[in-house]
């Protein structure tokens, strides 16, 4: 069982390289406004700029799996900057990034926030949600990179009706650009949509899942996540990656739904023995907050079991026969 790791959007053990570096619009405007897209051009090179290098760090410590940011270009769906044309701007440091994950043979996505609902019943943020979608799309585009880097949402709200709910997003689903479909992957949240509600959304939209297992210990299935896994492994078997899973782990007994600084070492051999049968290889991406601090120390503390065997800085190899 190979197992490759990666992290969230910002290195904690590199210094000055955010890619998240914005500006407040009541800043903007307290500069003239013909300089305002000189000013956001600075800011998105800026962050372009420190994700290649952050990728470029990645791969000398083999992290193959990284989550960009969703804020690499500030104002990007924003009304009052319609016509900025950043793209455009931009597109000499998007190519350089997406020729370096190539070259490089990394598996780079994206999670657009909370605020992307495709199944909400109020028009106007459909439209912002598809909006949203389309920049995240362009990204990838502008950098060269296949659907193969996927774009991960959630379900959506529950609008106190589940099937309801559910029937909407097909709805919304439905308004995208195939172009957009054809990105996007599906993750069972922590309140709400659990394992099994995904996963048969997932097959019937025929998208991948992506199976967090920190949210399924806050909003379990009825049936568990040995009964589930193959089926949602399987959702990835026309993809060009392995299936991919979320950790992270609960920040104290009383906040389950906040994430730890780092992963409870447990939490992860649980799952794997969990699903030791099946013999998959797949990624995780850690979500915990000190984010490749949290990678290297999971994998440290990993490294006891005397059925795990490290490969690289980035990733360990579990023989499941002595599991």
């Amino acid at each position: 069982m190979n197992i490759n790791f990666g992290y969230v959007a910002i290195s904690m053990k590199l210094d000055n390289v955010s890619p998240n570096k914005t500006v407040t619009l009541k800043n903007l405007k307290k500069i003239d406004r013909i300089y305002w897209e000189n000013k956001l051009q600075l800011i998105a090179k800026q962050n372009l700029e420190n994700t290649l290098k952050i990728l470029k760090y990645n791969n000398a410590y083999d992290i193959k799996l990284y989550r960009f940011t969703s804020k690499l270009v500030p104002f990007a769906t924003h009304e009052e900057f319609k016509d900025y044309d950043w793209k455009t701007a931009l597109k000499k440091e998007f190519e350089l990034i997406g020729n370096f994950v190539n070259e490089k043979s990394m598996r780079v996505g994206t999670h657009p926030d909370h605020f992307t609902l495709l199944n909400s019943p109020r028009k106007e943020v459909i439209e912002a949600s598809i909006k949203d979608l389309n920049y995240h799309n362009s990204m990838f585009e502008l950098m060269g990179l296949g659907c193969e880097h996927k774009m991960i949402i959630h379900v959506g709200g529950m609008y106190k009706n589940k099937e309801d709910s559910i029937k909407r997003f097909y709805e919304g689903f439905s308004l995208l650009d195939d172009k957009v479909r054809k990105r996007i992957a599906l993750e069972n949240d922590d309140k709400l949509f659990n394992a099994e509600d995904v996963l048969k959304i997932c097959n019937d939209l025929k998208l991948p899942m992506v199976l967090d297992i920190h949210h399924d210990f806050c909003n379990p299935s009825p049936l568990r996540i040995k009964s589930l896994i193959k089926d949602i492994f399987d959702t990835w078997k026309n993809e060009k990656f392995p299936p991919k899973i979320h950790i992270s782990s609960p920040k104290d007994e009383k906040n389950i739904r906040s994430h730890n600084d780092y992963v409870n070492c447990n939490d992860f051999i649980d799952f794997i023995k969990e699903i030791k049968c099946f013999d998959f290889d797949f990624d995780v991406m850690v979500e915990a907050k000190m984010k490749d601090k949290a990678l290297f120390k999971l994998i440290d503390e990993l490294l006891v079991y005397d059925f795990i065997q490290k490969k690289s800085d980035g990733s360990i190899w579990v023989n499941t026969k002595i599991l």
